[in-house]
């Protein structure tokens, strides 16, 4: 898989990403330039110095300089998030994906939740975007930082969720208010995808929906910016 641009590249090389190799434009001499560099050499890794042009020819995005070459994302299980929040005395909170297909909302969900201290996304193995080169630039690399399991069923995942005491919330329309709902406690939130929303076997499988309250003639928000909206306010509730 390939990382490219500063931010990405420098949380790749904070959180021990296996990077195999390290292309820098010639005759960068910024402050955050320098790190990456002298970051990536203490840690023995390969890097060729080029030309911009090269760069440009690898990437499709702004590399802002910076390209890595690393083994494709590594997927964590569903334990692994439960046991995260456990180790931090947390109650979980988690968000559940139902069918994200556009990369760029993909990366931007996994930025807010990382900033949010939201413990792990689940996603499925099907029908819905997986990790890559565009989700992690996009992300500003906080995939690095965020645990991400994938699944072969959302809707078994749900029912072992809700076994292990995590109260489960879909964001759709026609449900109770989001700031009138209680977000405490152990929670997961199912967001549907761009187009179709969240399926209606998952829907009926929820404890409860949550409604984002709409003042315009518009009657629904980007699947990144309604997810960025209901995490902040089970973070507001939460104090």
């Amino acid at each position: 898989m390939i990382i490219e641009g500063k931010n990405a590249v420098l949380e790749a090389l904070k959180n021990n990403v296996t990077i195999n190799k390290l292309s820098v434009q010639n005759n960068l001499s910024d402050n955050m330039s320098n790190q990456i560099i002298k970051m990536a050499k203490d840690k023995g890794i390969r890097i060729d110095f080029v030309a911009k042009s090269v760069l440009d020819k690898k990437t499709k995005n702004k590399h802002q300089g910076f390209v890595c070459d690393t083994t494709d994302y590594s997927y964590c299980e569903v334990e692994d998030i439960l046991a995260l929040a456990s180790s931090k005395g947390e109650d979980a909170f988690i968000v559940i994906l139902d069918g994200i297909e556009d990369p760029h909302n993909f990366g931007a969900i996994i930025r807010t939740c990382e900033c949010a201290g939201v413990h792990g996304i689940i996603i499925p193995e099907h029908r819905a975007c997986a990790v890559n080169d565009t989700v992690v630039k996009t992300s500003a690399g906080a995939t690095a930082n965020m645990l991400i399991a994938r699944v072969g069923n959302i809707n078994s995942t749900i029912e072992i969720l809700k076994k292990q005491g995590v109260w489960v919330y879909c964001l759709e329309t026609g449900g109770k208010e989001m700031t009138s709902a209680n977000l405490k406690g152990s929670i997961a939130v199912v967001v549907g995808s761009e187009g179709k929303g969240v399926s209606r076997l998952t829907k009926e499988l929820c404890d409860d929906t949550v409604t984002i309250k709409l003042k315009g003639k518009v009657n629904s928000l980007n699947a990144s910016v309604a997810t960025a909206v209901v995490v902040y306010e089970i973070v507001r509730q939460r104090g």
